[in-house]
């Protein structure tokens, strides 16, 4: 197979309509084309309106001349419509040309163009000693779904997992467990479902309580603060071993969600701790931070508050002690000197757009931040409940992560087996399918919603086999691999001279858009325009399938159809792979 791209119909035809503009017009050489995928034809042209005023002749004049200058290649018929649409068909041999090319690339005919370019992603950041929740799970997702689109278009993708690995709450708990050796934590020490910072978590609250009520050990745990910062040797070990039991279990989480990140990617607020010092050294040289109220601030030049005054970004407390916005601006400034990053993107909360605004604004003020360099805060919004309220359990608090896939899982399990009453299929085939289910279900349920959204969390919605669902795209992939093996998984050859079926057409047509595709989320970081992909994509298969005979028609069609099949396969495989979702062969 070749690793060649191959250019998408769209931009082929875009080509063509850009190059008779210049022919007929010179004056309007390099104008938008404006060409688009169309229910009345393969493509539809809108230049001739959108050009009309600046070329001072009416829409339908202008389309007669384009017409007129438009050679063959990719056109095959052209029809102008209404006031002035070009409405233009693609021949058959030039449809069947790209699914053959598309099927003979080893990365479905998608090039490289974001190759070189060094983007950070800061993802996940669960906070140590804390249940991960039901609130980290759309930033693990989203920006695991964009190292995987990113990474495949070329770019050198840095994941950058922002742990809560530092602060005044560890020499609490390190204090509580000193003087509490009898407190299990350890995962080796702990029952079967109970993980280590689930315990944990338990015992900073009973260390929090005791804080609040008895002066003492309040006093006793501000101290044991002050050693861990200072780097006292037994504090530090056990700082470690907190750090490291917690990792742990994030681990078991991230592999089962299938998420890329990897214990190397993870970097604490810890991490930066030493850098702290001299990133607000830098900032009082250049006269940025200053002094307000015995605090280090920048005041923003952007930002007001409701009295008009412009809002400080806190860079050192009144205590000498520091806060988030110390740390990231330290961390914006080690990913672009350290890192050499020419794109940074913070895939958190949409509640967290004005601090990123003020760190942004900082570094560029500061001159870390240059015109090379493109930042973005890539915002989502909050998981609800099926009342349309933030997440809960019923007792009010945040839902554990695990426990919602597990209800995913469960859900998903009673779905397939209700659905496949085949008696060959053990209950390990049936809890390994409900797991990829589940998983993929949610999964899915998170990427095909806009980011910028609040969705629903609905189980049963998500494990359906119909509808818009990851569950649905499976069993759809699984579909067509099965149709596959009955034809013997043939290394087919494409006949160009085969005529086209409108539901083939409409097939060859959405495959060609792929690649296309994949760069619109590369500019918009908006994963769901996959998923939107993939399911019209499945439903465009499902009409082919429906209206074209394939195993029992003749040759050369056979061939010709068992191509869309495959690449269909491949295409709907690939495009799960990169929301991070398993496409099994069977379910």
């Amino acid at each position: 197979m070749s690793n060649h791209e191959v250019p998408p119909l769209l931009g082929q035809v875009a080509d063509a309509v850009s190059g008779a503009i210049g022919r007929v017009r010179p004056e309007l050489a390099g104008a938008d084309p404006v060409v688009r995928r169309s229910e009345h034809a393969d493509f539809q042209a809108n230049a001739a309106l959108a050009l009309a005023k600046r070329a001072r002749a009416r829409p339908a004049d202008l389309a007669a001349e384009l017409v007129a200058a438009l050679g063959s290649g990719p056109i095959g018929t052209v029809e102008v419509s209404g006031p002035g649409f070009l409405n233009i068909r693609v021949p058959d041999a030039v449809v069947w040309g790209q699914v053959a090319a598309r099927l003979g690339s080893s990365r479905l005919g998608v090039g490289l163009p974001d190759d070189g370019r060094r983007t950070v992603i800061d993802y996940s950041g669960p906070n140590i000693a804390k249940e991960m929740h039901v609130g980290h799970l759309r930033t693990t997702i989203i920006g695991d779904s964009l190292v995987r689109v990113l990474g495949f278009l070329g770019e050198e993708v840095v994941r950058q997992n922002h742990l809560g690995d530092w602060g005044t709450q560890f020499g609490m708990l390190i204090q509580y467990l000193d003087e509490h050796p009898e407190a299990a934590w350890h995962q080796d020490e702990l029952s079967a479902g109970t993980s280590s910072v689930s315990a944990l978590d338990e015992l900073y609250k009973t260390a929090r309580k005791e804080f609040d009520a008895e002066p003492a050990f309040a006093d006793r745990s501000r101290q044991r603060v002050v050693d861990l910062q200072s780097g006292d040797p037994a504090t530090l070990a056990k700082w470690k071993e907190i750090v490291a039991e917690s990792e742990k279990a994030f681990r078991v989480i991230y592999d089962r969600l299938g998420v890329l990140l990897r214990p190397e990617d993870s970097v604490g607020e810890s991490f930066y701790n030493p850098m702290l010092a001299e990133t607000i050294d830098e900032l009082v040289r250049a006269g940025l931070a200053v002094e307000s109220d015995d605090a280090l601030v920048i005041f923003s030049e952007e930002v007001t508050g409701p009295d008009g005054s412009p809002v400080p970004l806190m860079v050192r407390k009144r205590d000498g002690g520091y806060g988030y916005d110390t740390t990231d601006l330290a961390t914006i400034r080690y990913r672009i000197h350290d890192l050499k990053a020419t794109r940074l993107l913070y895939v958190t909360d949409s509640r967290q757009a004005l601090h990123f605004k003020m760190i942004f604004e900082a570094a560029r003020r500061m001159g870390w931040l240059t015109d090379a360099i493109e930042v973005e805060h890539v915002p989502f919004g909050t998981v609800l409940g099926k009342d349309g309220r933030p997440f809960k359990t019923r007792a009010g608090g945040t839902v554990r992560l695990m426990d919602l896939l597990d209800e995913a899982v469960a859900r998903a399990r009673a779905v397939v087996a209700e659905a496949e009453k085949n008696p060959e299929l053990t209950d390990t085939d049936l809890d390994q399918i409900a797991e990829l289910a589940g998983i993929g279900a949610v999964k899915y349920a998170d990427l095909s919603t806009s980011r910028v959204k609040d969705y629903v969390f609905d189980p049963d919605r998500m494990v359906s086999f119909n509808g818009n669902t990851g569950v649905y795209l499976q069993y759809a992939h699984t579909r067509i691999r099965s149709i596959l093996r009955r034809a013997g998984d043939p290394e087919v050859i494409v006949d160009p001279g085969v005529a086209l079926e409108p539901a083939e057409r409409a097939l060859a047509l959405q495959l060609d858009g792929y690649s296309a595709m994949l760069n619109e989320v590369s500019t918009t970081l908006e994963p769901h325009r996959l998923s939107g992909y993939l399911y019209e994509l499945a439903r465009d298969f499902t009409t082919f399938y429906e209206s074209c005979r394939v195993l029992d028609a003749d040759e050369p069609i056979r061939s010709n159809r068992l191509a869309l099949c495959q690449l269909t396969a491949r295409t709907l495989a690939h495009g799960l792979s990169l929301l991070g979702i398993t496409a099994p062969e069977r379910m």
